[in-house]
């Protein structure tokens, strides 16, 4: 049988201790060993960083320094080379010191005989082997998670977090002292979503692509993919949950983008086609309708009502066909630097008087300071009082509240306006930006259409929740220029 060769340093001052260990190393079986006598510990550390051996033999007394304070120092170098103590006394407590330490093994000189050694040898070789195995397993997977660019979490099975990767905290702006006050409830925007996750893991041990709604430290929402695993573990102790989290933020936020600009293209070549196929007999309309005034007497007032009628409806097509050419044709813009809270000043007094009418409070929750953004006053002024407008509207009790926020999230400057109106069904919620779709009476469904899209001349994005008897929030995000 091919024995198998290992190197092994030993670090012992007593020069005949170390020939009693050559002897029985010489009287080994299965293994070929070549060793290299350090008496000296400061020598014997350099040649341990050289990483060259295979174990070590540390004898627990060296003078001014132990084999204790070796073994510690392999360890702190992260060096994973087995490390077997020899002592020249039987102690239950150094026994335990050295196992604490990181020693493989314990060996008392006095009871060392060549089949001891060779049997502590082939342990602590086969141990070490598996120890290695285990370490390059775990520095691959600690790899994996820690350079992902998806946010990975572990929660332990109350759901609290054990472990987050960088991309986690960067995401969700953590730091790594959250860690043990952070639970998994605190990343969901809906209660409602967070139990539904809940019961799929008690269920069926795994929630997997689930679109939901999180929310950064500040309070940003994102849009993401959730996945999560339950890890059973033999030991209870060590279960936990495996969550990846990808973000969709901005896919999601490109895909609204272009089905705005789809929307708006649609409703333009609508608008377009209207006015052609309208204008012309509205206006072959308006000149017979001119004509029949020059024939027909003035005087009869039942020709007089018929006419004014007909004139009336006429420039009422007309009217209509102009707001809707106006609401979906790209708005040019005259931009300046300015504040938003001016701009809110100023339209909040327009629409205050109405809001006093009806009995409703308004609630301005603005952020101290703002930095100025490019804008075009009037238009941008237009937008957002036809958002207010459609807030006050929408209220119909004598508890009626309007709310004004404003504040800076992840560089960009948000403004929410919320009502505790009657709110908006859920189908419904996808029609109201469409053109001549409104609940109102006498309205013409152009209102927010016209709305959306100077925000998006803006490069400003909208998104509107509603629940039905709680209200509706609108909420419009202008990005800050990168510096």
């Amino acid at each position: 049988m091919v024995k198998e060769d290992i190197k092994i340093l030993l670090i012992e001052d007593d020069e005949d201790d170390a020939f009693l260990v050559k002897e029985y190393l010489s009287e080994v079986k299965n293994f070929a060993c070549k060793l290299d006598w350090e008496p000296n510990p400061e020598q014997g550390k350099a040649k341990i960083l050289t990483r060259q051996y295979d174990l070590f033999l540390i004898d627990f007394y060296l003078g001014k320094s132990t084999g204790l304070s070796i073994i510690d120092f392999i360890t702190e170098n992260q060096i994973l080379t087995p490390a077997i103590l020899l002592t020249g006394r039987n102690d239950a407590q150094l026994d335990v010191d050295a196992s604490m330490a990181g020693a493989f093994d314990y060996l008392v000189k006095g009871d060392l005989r060549a089949d001891i050694l060779e049997r502590s040898i082939r342990y602590s070789i086969k141990q070490a082997r598996v120890i290695r195995e285990l370490d390059e397993k775990e520095k691959k997977y600690r790899s994996l998670f820690e350079r992902s660019l998806d946010s990975i979490f572990l929660a332990n099975s109350k759901l609290e977090m054990l472990e987050l990767n960088d991309s986690f905290l960067d995401f969700f702006g953590y730091k790594s002292s959250d860690l043990n006050k952070l639970h998994l409830r605190d990343l969901f925007l809906s209660d409602e979503d967070f139990e539904r996750c809940v019961e799929l893991l008690h269920t069926t041990e795994l929630v997997k692509d689930f679109e939901v709604i999180l929310v950064t430290k500040d309070g940003l929402p994102k849009t993401c993919i959730f996945n999560c695993v339950f890890i059973p573990d033999q030991a209870d102790d060590f279960c936990c949950y495996q969550g990846i989290i990808r973000d969709l933020t901005l896919w999601k936020k490109a895909e609204l983008d272009m089905m705005v600009a789809e929307k708006l293209s649609m409703t333009g070549k609508l608008a377009r086609t209207i006015a052609h196929e309208i204008r012309n007999p509205l206006t072959n309309l308006n000149l017979a309708l001119d004509n029949l005034k020059e024939e027909i007497p003035q005087q009869e007032e039942q020709f007089i009502l018929y006419t004014d009628i007909i004139q009336r409806s006429s420039n009422r097509i007309e009217t209509l066909i102009g707001d809707l050419l106006n609401s979906s044709k790209p708005k040019e813009l005259k931009l300046e630097l300015s504040s938003l809270h001016e701009i809110l000043d100023d339209i909040l007094e327009l629409v205050r008087d109405r809001a006093k009418l009806k009995g409703i409070r308004i609630k301005e929750e603005l952020e101290e300071e703002l930095p100025r953004i490019f804008v075009d006053r009037e238009k941008l002024s237009i937008a957002l009082v036809n958002i207010l407008l459609n807030g006050v509207e929408a209220i119909e009790h004598e508890q009626g509240l309007l709310t004004v926020k404003t504040e800076i999230k992840g560089g960009s400057i948000f403004l929410s306006i919320g009502d505790n109106g009657q709110g908006i069904e859920k189908e419904d919620l996808k029609k109201i930006f469409d053109p001549f779709y409104t609940s109102k009476s006498e309205g013409t469904g152009l209102g927010l259409t016209s709305t959306l899209n100077i925000l998006s001349s803006h490069n400003a994005s909208m998104q509107v929740n509603s629940k039905v008897g709680i209200g509706t929030v609108f909420e419009v995000e202008f990005p800050l220029p990168e510096y």
